[in-house]
């Protein structure tokens, strides 16, 4: 009888690490896909940078060979 409720304690206790296992994997969940949408917003924004960039390079690169008109002093 004893033996009965050690492991009836035992599966109680077991089935309610089971459920905080549960809603805590659920919270992990919830912030992976957070943390997705963020990662999202921010290759996008390198992407916008970059491409920014890229302009602002070749800008200089139009201002600086008109002002050497050719010239490398």
């Amino acid at each position: 009888m004893a033996e009965d409720d050690t492991l009836e304690n035992l599966v109680r206790r077991l089935a309610g690490l089971v459920v905080k296992l549960d809603e805590r994997n659920e919270r992990f969940d919830d912030w992976i896909a957070r943390q997705d949408a963020i990662n999202d917003r921010l290759t996008g924004a390198i992407e916008r940078i970059d491409t920014t960039l890229a302009g602002l390079h070749r800008l200089m690169r139009e201002v600086f060979r008109e002002r050497t008109n050719g010239r490398t002093d």
